[in-house]
């Protein structure tokens, strides 16, 4: 009974010192963010006058109501038609009996491996011969082609543990595979489906690196993506900086704290199924 109550605590501790880890790096820059722009802040020290109006001023600085505009057209550009064509697949691939599922399931499977900053070269190469380059589209088309493995997988893994019995009274009552995939399958699987959505936004919201390199005019870019701008613009200025960056990272925290129980229920589904 003793030795179970110290695990717990030791448990327990162990939770509070990696939440204190975790948020550290955010309290930081919170409190950085309130000092006098143009001044170099000592550490974690809360500013005697905080300067609430660095926001504001990082605010119209760095542009940011064109950034929520230019992240908000190349996620709607991304996440829709990565959810599809993944639902697609991972349907053909986890549920119906396709030749060569087992291939194209492994080719998927490969693609998880494949790093951005593997491809970026000859990506850039590919983008710039298509005339895209410095448009929404060098991102918004790479991204739907490197999310593809992980949709198919994250749906394949949904689909084939779906049971055939409901499939094949579905056929029975006359359902073409279209009405099945729409009718029958896609409504059961709105959970990963919404959790898959979640994923698909935090990433195409956070894209840095396609941004930087397939795109000059950071209007056009990701939010973080022209935080790099804006860190040459600004990066004497630390608090300034700092505010610029939390602003940025808003959009992403009220995503995950509005859907958090989604989100912690997709990994532990993604972790039970497959």
């Amino acid at each position: 009974m003793i030795v179970g109550r110290r695990e717990a605590w030791t448990g327990r501790l162990l939770l509070v010192l990696l939440m204190a880890i975790t948020v550290m790096p955010f309290v930081s820059l919170f409190v950085t963010a309130l000092h006098p722009s143009g001044s170099y802040p000592p550490g974690l020290e809360w500013p005697r006058d905080p300067h609430w109006g660095n926001f504001a001023e990082a605010f119209r600085a760095a542009h940011m109501g064109e950034l929520l505009k230019s992240s908000t057209l190349i996620v709607l550009g991304v996440v829709p038609v990565s959810l599809l064509l993944g639902t697609l697949a991972g349907f053909a691939i986890g549920h119906l009996r396709m030749a060569g599922r087992n291939l194209a399931f492994l080719t998927f499977v490969l693609g998880l491996t494949l790093p951005f900053e593997g491809i970026i070269t000859p990506l850039y190469y590919q983008v710039r011969d298509m005339g895209l380059l410095n448009t929404r589209w060098a991102i918004i088309l790479p991204l739907i082609g490197l999310f593809m493995p992980f949709a198919v997988f994250w749906m394949r893994a949904h689909f084939v543990n779906m049971p055939e019995e409901l499939s094949e009274s579905a056929r029975i009552d006359g359902a073409n595979v279209w009405q099945l995939f729409w009718r029958v399958h896609v409504p059961l699987a709105m959970p990963a489906l919404s959790s898959l959505g979640i994923l698909l936004f935090l990433w195409t919201w956070n894209q840095f690196l396609l941004a930087i390199v397939l795109v000059d005019d950071p209007m056009k870019r990701t939010m973080s993506g022209a935080l790099g701008a804006f860190q040459g613009q600004w990066g004497t200025d630390i608090p300034l900086l700092s505010a610029g960056s939390l602003l940025i990272l808003a959009p992403t925290l009220v995503i995950f704290m509005i859907f958090q129980r989604r989100f912690v229920t997709a990994l532990l589904q993604g972790s039970l199924k497959g």
